[in-house]
């Protein structure tokens, strides 16, 4: 269990003896008219994602509340800040999480509120993806209103780029992909954007292994804790392929923030990028669009598997009759198809929802959508599939094995050895 996770849980407890001792005394009820406040926690700081959360913002503003923002930089950080709070009884009434299995040990505490009466009233039985329902109803109950979907393992790059370096055509398989860097580094420029977080290396890992490993590996490690497959040939082959990238990072990499590393491909200083989809939010920002300053392909070939992830609000849990108001309305307000095209068009994400106006999405948005339709090739993020204490002792054996001088196979050895230290 890494230290995020043991804060979490012991927090979690802490919210739980605190709520069983008593409660404060509750604030003044504002009068009918007044607006719906709703402090609202999030990590969304960079420009593109400020763009976004606004539409959301003005839109519940619109509709009678007032939104109180407060951001969190890093999503970490917010996550914790938001447990904190509860613990201090001073709890926003939105945070965010990703859409993953990241408040299942809320839920369990009984923190929540849940959004039955909101998701009833949007058909969110029919509309949304199965993959996102999985996650956020549990036992029955919707502890979640979804806000977007991400896809984690886009590869964005510069078309001056590929251009100084005579690359003409996107690549189709693996191998195309590293003859295209290897002219980028012959053209002197940054062939792979890349920052050296944990988080970031996860996802870089991620888009390697859905690619080279396909659904059934992939589906067989994370889903399945099959501790064969992660000894097989096929998943050696993966973490070799994903190390072979290091070779393409420039020294600045270690620490550097995902944003950053946009901004490389963003100036033509690097060739690609390997990130989610919010990356768009950045070109988007720069007054770039899709298909004339930038590239965008979800992998290789016409068949490749399409990562779904994503953000998600949650509300903790109150009595307070307009807080609950307050936490309907943000629900209802977060998933309705016009803020939903809005802060898609900005957040660079598709919306959960197929009935809005497509009008404002770029074609990396209309491709994706167009994907999301096709089941075949919807394959659940690894956090939907594992809980954060495992996804972080996993993220711990990639960070070292792509930092240190190990071999595949100590890394095989290494991952096995978290999936059974922390399965429960």
């Amino acid at each position: 269990m890494n230290d995020a996770s043991r804060r979490t849980r012991a927090i979690a407890a802490a919210v739980l003896a605190a709520a069983c001792a008593g409660t404060r005394a509750a604030p003044p009820v504002p009068s009918a008219t007044a607006p719906l406040k709703a402090t609202v926690s999030h990590w969304w700081t960079s420009g593109g994602e400020s763009a976004a959360i606004r539409q959301f913002a003005d839109a519940f503003n619109a509709a009678g509340g007032q939104w109180i923002d407060q951001a969190v930089a890093g999503a970490e950080q917010s996550r914790a800040s938001t447990i904190n709070r509860i613990v201090g009884g001073n709890a926003p009434v939105a945070a965010q999480f990703n859409t993953s299995r990241q408040f299942r040990d809320i839920v369990d505490q009984g923190l929540l509120n849940n959004v039955d009466e909101v998701a009833a009233r949007g058909n969110w039985d029919r509309i949304l993806p199965q993959t996102i329902i999985d996650v956020i109803r549990i036992n029955g109950h919707y502890y979640a209103a979804p806000v977007d979907i991400h896809m984690p393992a886009w590869f964005f790059y510069s078309k001056k780029a590929f251009a100084q370096a005579k690359i003409k055509d996107e690549p189709r398989t693996w191998e195309e992909f590293i003859a295209a860097l290897d002219k980028l580094k012959a053209a002197g420029l940054i062939p792979l954007a890349f920052g050296g977080q944990v988080w970031q290396e996860k996802i870089v890992f991620d888009a390697v292994f859905a690619q080279l490993g396909g659904p059934e590996l992939f589906l067989k490690i994370y889903r399945d804790r099959d501790v064969k497959a992660v000894a097989s040939p096929a998943f050696r082959n993966v973490l070799v392929a994903f190390r072979q990238l290091r070779a393409y990072t420039d020294p600045g990499a270690p620490g550097r923030n995902w944003n950053d590393a946009t901004a490389l491909v963003v100036s033509n200083r690097a060739g690609v990028q390997i990130m989610g989809d919010w990356a768009k939010g950045e070109f988007s920002a720069a007054g770039q669009v899709a298909g004339r300053d930038f590239g965008c392909f979800p992998g290789f070939g016409p068949k490749a598997p399409y990562i779904v992830a994503g953000d998600a609000f949650v509300f903790p849990k109150t009595a307070k009759p307009n807080v609950v108001r307050a936490q309907k309305l943000l629900a209802t307000v977060m998933t309705a198809p016009g803020p939903q095209a809005a802060f898609s068009a900005r957040k660079g994400s598709i919306p959960i929802r197929p009935d809005v106006d497509l009008s404002q999405l770029d074609m990396c948005a209309r491709m994706g959508i167009a994907i999301m339709q096709d089941k075949s090739r919807q394959l659940p993020n690894a956090e939907m599939l594992v809980e954060p204490d495992l996804n972080g002792a996993l993220q711990d054996v990639l960070t070292n094995y792509w930092n240190r001088k190990q071999t595949p196979e100590q890394a095989q050895a290494a991952f096995a050895q978290a999936m059974k230290d922390n399965t429960w």
